[in-house]
């Protein structure tokens, strides 16, 4: 199953990089919604071959996912590889400056089921394909909003 969206932030495309490459913010947020994350790897600075261990509950039961950051261009683009008991998948964010204070994420996002459950669950998202990919655009306005809200506020600053 493929999940595309994009959205345009007001915000300069290194600060929007800048925020998206904030894996150590990732992680803290993460933690802020009780999920349990673990760096896999060893890496001082950010880059490929950066590793995590995140656990959290979802629709009542404990998940484990493994993630690994494949490709990391700045202001270009970051690739993450995901692996779980039930699915593996790929997240691909691209950035495109649109102007000197706007700026076009489109996130792709492929999942693929492993297990027979995982299989009979994607295809009832299949079914409702639309209002999932309503979710997701809409998930990632949200984030948009956040960092347009940071920008103004380091502006002000």
């Amino acid at each position: 199953m493929k999940l595309s969206a994009k959205e345009d932030i007001e915000a300069p495309l290194a600060f929007v990089s800048e925020v998206m490459a904030d894996f150590e913010a990732w992680e803290r947020a993460a933690m802020r919604r009780g999920a349990e994350v673990d760096r896999l790897d060893t890496l001082r600075k950010p880059g490929p071959g950066m590793a995590w261990r995140v656990g959290f509950t979802y629709r009542g039961k404990d998940r484990k996912l493994d993630i690994k950051l494949l490709d990391l261009e700045p202001e270009q683009r970051l690739n993450f590889e995901f692996t779980g008991r039930p699915a593996e998948g790929v997240l691909n964010i691209e950035l495109a400056e649109m102007g000197p204070r706007r700026t076009r994420v489109v996130a792709t996002m492929e999942l693929k089921p492993r297990t027979l459950a995982a299989r009979l669950f994607f295809q009832s998202l299949r079914l409702a394909k639309a209002k999932v990919m309503r979710r997701f655009a809409l998930r990632l306005s949200q984030l948009g909003a956040d960092i347009e809200d940071r920008y103004r506020a380091k502006s002000k600053s």
